[in-house]
């Protein structure tokens, strides 16, 4: 039972992590010593267990699934969920530089936990890096789209930002959020259309999305699987790259440029407007962020969150007993 616990916990994480644009719940998983586990769970869906469950039973089924592994880190994860859209949000409306500062530490500590498990650092593995790191922050400077409420592109939603869930460095919901449907999804469709008002149209947007994710994940898993089995430095060397790229979308002191307004109309940012979406901004030093957002920089608050991000990553990695 206590390791169930834990293991509901490390579920939890990524769920709040999921919810974050920019953070990754399969950093999470990197950390908490689950992330090839996942990965192998996951595979593990096929239509082979048809067979399994008329030759051998049910039990076999659970069995050849890791059924109590997924049970526990998904209700974890849903319940991380639930705090994320609540608590995380309002945190990010109200003291924004502690919270990426807290994830930017994370993220940093993570690289490092990561480059431990790489046996043995060659040209071709620094250049996979250096691969996932361009790659990464290419993402992660990408202009923001508009949301789509076709039922294919929404299919399509689902499984791309799944398949990034299980990519270290790489958000679902900064995908998400870079296909302009972060918002429709998780706050108009799932927060308020599914929760609050039990809207049909609603439910039928997010079993359309959960598809997508089921298909992505069955598709996505299998990939990743070969790439560790196959080729193990180089798959963690560009997952490594991928984190070192997601760096810039955690910088603590960022501005917009560009953004969106409640009814949908994209504006240049002008201090004080009233804004739905940000759909470009920019990293900048403190003073900058204070001057131009007339908002605290919380500069001691910033660079403790970022020691406790840093410490905590590097607490896991000593008590951990699973190595990637």
């Amino acid at each position: 039972m206590k390791n169930r616990i834990y293991l509901s916990l490390k579920g939890a994480a990524m769920g709040v992590a999921e919810t974050i644009p920019g953070v990754s719940g399969g950093t999470i998983a990197f950390i908490t010593g689950i992330y090839e586990e996942l990965i192998n769970s996951i595979k593990a869906f096929h239509p082979s267990l048809i067979t399994t469950f008329r030759k051998d039973g049910f039990g076999a089924v659970w069995s050849k699934i890791n059924g109590n592994f997924l049970i526990f880190l998904l209700g974890g994860m849903i319940i991380g969920l639930g705090v994320g859209l609540v608590a995380v949000d309002y945190f990010l409306t109200n003291y924004p530089p502690i919270v990426w500062a807290f994830f930017f530490g994370l993220i940093i500590a993570s690289i490092i936990f990561v480059g431990k498990q790489i046996k043995d650092w060659k040209i071709g593995t620094v250049f996979i890096f250096m691969i996932g790191a361009a790659i990464a922050y290419g993402i992660s400077i990408l202009p923001i789209a508009q949301a789509n409420d076709n039922l294919i592109f929404i299919f399509f939603c689902g499984a791309v930002a799944v398949s990034a869930l299980l990519l270290p460095g790489i958000s679902g919901s900064f995908i998400l959020l870079i296909l302009g449907m972060y918002q429709f999804i998780l706050h108009d469709t799932l927060k308020d259309g599914v929760l609050v008002q039990r809207d049909v149209h609603a439910m039928i947007i997010m079993g359309t999305f959960g598809i997508g994710m089921i298909v992505g994940l069955a598709l996505f898993s299998r990939v990743l699987s070969w790439a560790l089995r196959n080729h193990h430095n180089f798959t963690l060397a560009l997952l490594a790259g991928f984190m070192l790229g997601a760096l810039n979308k955690l910088w603590p002191w960022r501005i917009p440029t560009v953004v969106m307004d409640e009814e949908g109309q994209v504006h240049d940012f002008i201090t004080g407007m009233s804004i739905d979406k940000i759909i470009k901004e920019v990293n900048v030093l403190p003073a900058q962020y204070v001057e131009q957002l007339g908002e605290p920089s919380f500069v001691v608050p910033v660079i403790i969150s970022v020691i406790v991000g840093f410490a905590l990553v590097m607490v896991l990695d000593s008590k951990s007993e699973v190595k990637l």
